[in-house]
This record gives C-alpha cells, sequence and structure tokens, in this order.
C-alpha cells in the first residue's frame, strides 16, 4: 500500500485530504515537515515556505496554493514538483491526482 504524507500546518484541511486519501485505500500520515520515506507529497506550498527542500525529495510531489497567489507553484514546478494545483482542485480531484502521481504497482 502506499504511504502518502500530507505536509500542512492546516490541521483541519490536512485531515480533510488525509480523510479522502484513506477512504480511497491509501495510508496517509500529517506532518508539517518533508519526509522523503514516502511514496507521494502532498504539500501546502505557502504554508512550507522555503520550497528548496522539495528539489532533492525522491518521491513524486503534489503541491497546493491558493488560486489568488500562484507565485509558490511557480516556484515548485520550477523545483521539479510533479505537479501543483489550487486547493479547490486539490479536493475535486484528489484521489485522481494521487493515483496519477503513484506507482501503478501501488509501491
Amino acid at each position: 500500500m502506499a504511504r502518502i504524507v500530507v505536509v500542512t500546518g492546516d490541521l483541519l484541511f490536512g485531515s480533510k485530504i488525509q480523510q479522502a486519501l484513506i477512504t480511497a485505500g491509501y495510508a496517509v500520515d500529517l506532518s508539517a515537515s518533508i519526509d522523503p520515506a514516502a511514496d507521494l507529497l502532498v504539500v501546502d506550498l505557502p504554508e512550507l515556505g522555503d520550497l528548496s527542500g522539495l528539489a532533492e525529495v525522491p518521491c513524486p510531489v503534489l503541491g497546493y496554493y491558493s488560486h489568488v497567489d500562484p507565485g509558490p507553484r511557480d516556484s515548485a514546478l520550477a523545483l521539479g514538483v510533479a505537479k501543483a494545483v489550487p486547493r479547490s482542485r486539490l479536493i475535486r480531484d484528489l484521489t485522481d491526482l494521487a493515483s496519477d502521481l503513484l506507482d501503478p504497482q501501488g509501491s
């Protein structure tokens, strides 16, 4: 089973993401920092602040940001983040986005 780590300081929104992914059959942890041992990181880009650590993460990263401030998206994509989407799309398409980024074997 793939292990997903949600990196956010917003526990309410993070719990919403966590529950949706658990319902979809993933093992999910909430964290305030990057966990390179994860199979997928779901990262609150503005909350993380310094995005430079994402450049060296060995797993795919799904970043999200506020649609009114796309600056973190541009920075994250420049660092090699696999996908960066607005929060509204993250909630709407979360399980599809996660499954697209994970190994088809389920890691």
